[in-house]
């Protein structure tokens, strides 16, 4: 196995790490950052690293700050976590305690990790660790919804030639992202010259235009891999459009998208979102399809060391909490460099709940082993056989 448990010395320093995280993680919660919006935290993370004493970290173009830690080799294990959050707010939002509990908007998803990140990092400065691979730590930006990835696009397009592992922290301690679940999201607009709603009675109406296609759309067949382990989904999540009770609508619009971990369901998905398409009405109602998101999957056959990674992912957190987790898939940092071959996996430092929500939690106590389990991956990291050697 390749984790090794934690010397008396780290153990105690996380201990200690524990209270410096909520402390971060107290005054982060309070730096709005939206995706897109994440400059206030972006400056707050490159400052405090600077004072940690990580010399040459740097906010790049797409608001990601970056340190790297050199090594022996040039390899690169990339660790990240993202600074920005759901909730549009732009004012400091409330943080409440009670007991146990830390509850405040995004105070999870994902500031608690980034809050582990920083304080690991400044661990790792402090006791002067040498490692044998370089380290690049990222508080990336533009992970949630319609950001699309573009930190983590970045940092790919950016180091991608040099990077060996990529870990996302993200989500909690109750299961390893290990399969990347693609999107394509659209924005589909219908158009018609409407009218009164009883002179031009007859006329062709917006509305109705998108609700028979949303129709047609939710009678679309559901596409299987050759193995019949992926899984593909599809959703119209908000519809708008018209003026008034009397008038019939020149414009509706929707978002829709569909999701798999399957690049060849997602091909389907694709093709059949342009067959319904093209069925509908050209003649009375003007369309336009335009796409604002996507997000690739991972390939069909795992990046070479995956399996190596994901063990001592799913080592770390049993060694750290005593409980064996499982592995999921989701729509994360790691669908970038998991498209391009290059093995990654996610999870988080804590126990919560409500994400995505202005109810998010976290349990404050279960820090102490997610940071356990987070410093030995890192420590893992260094040693894990190099991905270009493994078959």
């Amino acid at each position: 196995m390749q984790i090794q448990p934690l010397s008396a010395q780290d153990k105690a320093a996380v201990g200690a790490m524990q209270a410096e995280t909520l402390a971060l993680l107290k005054t982060l919660c309070r730096i709005p950052a939206p995706s897109h919006h994440e400059e206030r935290r972006a400056s707050f993370v490159r400052q405090w690293l600077e004072e940690a004493g990580a010399q040459g970290a740097y906010i790049d173009e797409a608001k990601n700050v970056i340190y790297e830690m050199k090594g022996e080799s040039d390899r690169l294990c990339v660790v990240m976590a993202h600074t920005d959050t759901v909730f549009p707010d732009l004012e400091p939002m409330e943080v409440r305690e009670d007991g146990d509990l830390l509850m405040c908007p995004g105070v999870g998803d994902d500031t608690a990790n980034l809050a582990a990140l920083l304080t690991l990092v400044r661990h790792l400065i402090q006791t002067g660790f040498r490692p044998k691979k370089s380290y690049l730590f990222v508080a990336n930006a533009c992970e949630e919804g319609l950001g699309n990835l573009k930190g983590s696009r970045a940092v790919m397009d950016a180091y991608g030639d040099r990077v060996d592992a990529f870990w996302s922290l993200d989500g909690t301690l109750s299961g390893v992202c290990t399969r990347a679940v693609g999107s394509a999201r659209y924005r589909i607009t219908a158009r018609t010259c409407g009218g009164h709603s009883y002179a031009a009675f007859g006329n062709k109406n917006a509305i109705h235009a998108l609700a028979e296609l949303i129709g047609a759309l939710y009678r679309q067949p559901v596409p299987h891999s050759p193995s019949g382990e992926s899984r593909t989904t599809y959703n119209v999540g908000t519809i708008s459009g018209g003026t008034s009770v009397n008038t019939i609508a020149q414009q509706a619009e929707m978002l829709y998208e569909y999701r798999s971990d399957s690049p060849g369901c997602l091909s389907v998905m694709e093709k059949q979102l342009r067959e319904i398409l093209d069925a509908q009405d050209h003649e009375n109602v003007q369309w336009d399809v335009q796409c604002v998101g996507l997000r690739p999957c991972g390939q069909e056959q795992p990046p070479q060391g995956q399996k190596a990674l994901v063990q001592s992912a799913l080592d770390a957190i049993e060694r750290a909490t005593g409980e064996r987790t499982i592995e999921t898939s989701g729509s994360t940092d790691c669908n970038i460099p998991l498209s391009r071959g290059v093995r990654s996996v996610c999870f988080g430092v804590y126990e919560g709940g409500g994400a995505h929500t202005r109810e998010e939690w976290i349990r404050m106590s279960s820090l102490k082993a997610g940071m356990e389990a987070a410093l030995m991956l890192l420590y893992a990291l260094d040693v894990l056989p190099d991905s270009k050697l493994l078959l």
